[in-house]
């Protein structure tokens, strides 16, 4: 399975989509590198995914029938305090509104990755043999024709807090940093995009997991193409690249803090993965990632950061969103 390098990777996009080809996509947080193949050259027992029904998969959902073992051993407080000051100097200082922090948290399982990849409930998942399964709800751009949209999802809470709905739309941190990055995503879809407007602004998704539902926020931003598509499809999505929701704003500053905060490489964590065809594009960011290192599964996670915001809640969101959605 061939890894295309950064200076190949927006011209193999341009020419598959030029020559109306099928094919998926995974691409990493640097951008730098991508997986990218034709639906007719994908090997199942290698790749597996299901873009929101576009899938090499089986119909039907498969029920668990062993009890889930999930341990969690979450990075020393200490720690993530010490990642989360290096980002809270800098909001202070002004070089960020917004700093998406995350960490890399070990999980003691009885669960293979194809098996969680198999088991799991998420529009968007993915399965590549030794190396990773992703499980995300979050879109990143779908493209129809000439229209894109984009759904930025920020913001996580127990369902079972009380009132938990109306705390997480009326939390004035939570409120900011939804509001900052839709903003962001405003302007990055401006770029190639006319008319772009926000005709849902932070409606309610549902998740069910292994530990019980969340509720996450999000927003429908839309927009009608300048670019060619699939034409341009490369040129498309590296003027999105990486995800707002993942990294903060400024965009090109805040990737820079992130550098220092974060103790990991997030690789293919954060990254974007999709299907693309003659009219239409489904991708989604790569959230709920696990990752095989050695015998070793890694989940990696994280939130965003305010100035508003608190380390313990931040932390705890960050541990949160250590799940399967397996039920």
């Amino acid at each position: 399975m061939h890894l295309f390098s950064q200076t190949d990777i927006i011209k193999e996009l341009n020419n598959l989509g030029k020559y109306r080809k099928e094919f998926i996509f995974i691409i990493n947080y640097q951008g730098d590198e991508a997986y990218i193949l034709e639906l007719s050259d994908i090997d199942p027992d290698l790749i597996l995914y299901d873009f929101n029904g576009v899938t090499n998969c089986p119909k039907g959902h498969k029920n668990i029938s062993l009890p889930i073992t999930w341990k969690p051993q979450f990075i020393p407080f200490s720690e993530y305090r010490h990642s989360f000051s290096i980002i809270e100097e800098n909001i202070l200082r002004g070089n960020s509104y917004l700093t998406n922090l995350t960490c890399a948290t070990s999980v003691e399982t009885n669960l293979s990755l194809k098996e969680i990849f198999e088991h799991s409930q998420a529009p968007y998942r993915l399965w590549i043999k030794n190396q990773l399964t992703v499980f995300s709800p979050e879109i990143f751009i779908q493209i129809c024709n000439d229209e894109i949209s984009s759904f930025p999802m920020k913001g996580t809470i127990d369902s079972r807090v009380p009132d938990a709905e109306m705390q997480i739309l009326n939390d004035p941190k939570e409120s900011a940093e939804h509001a900052t990055i839709v903003d962001l995503i405003r302007n990055d879809l401006s770029k190639i995009a006319n008319n772009v407007h926000v005709p849902r602004y932070r409606y309610i998704d549902k998740i069910i997991t292994n530990k019980g539902e969340l509720l996450q926020v999000s927003s429908e931003i839309r927009g009608k193409l300048k670019l060619v598509f699939p034409e341009k499809v490369g040129d498309i999505l590296y003027n999105l690249l990486p995800a707002g929701s993942i990294t903060g704003a400024p965009k090109k500053a805040t990737m820079k803090i992130i550098r220092s905060a974060e103790t990991y490489n997030r690789g293919f964590y954060t990254g974007i993965m999709g299907y693309c065809n003659k009219s239409t594009l489904e991708s989604a960011v790569m959230i709920r990632f696990i990752e095989q290192q050695g015998n070793k599964k890694i989940f990696k996670s994280g939130g965003g950061i305010t100035a508003q915001s608190d380390v313990i809640k931040e932390y705890n969101e960050m541990k949160q969103k250590v799940y399967v959605p397996i039920h």
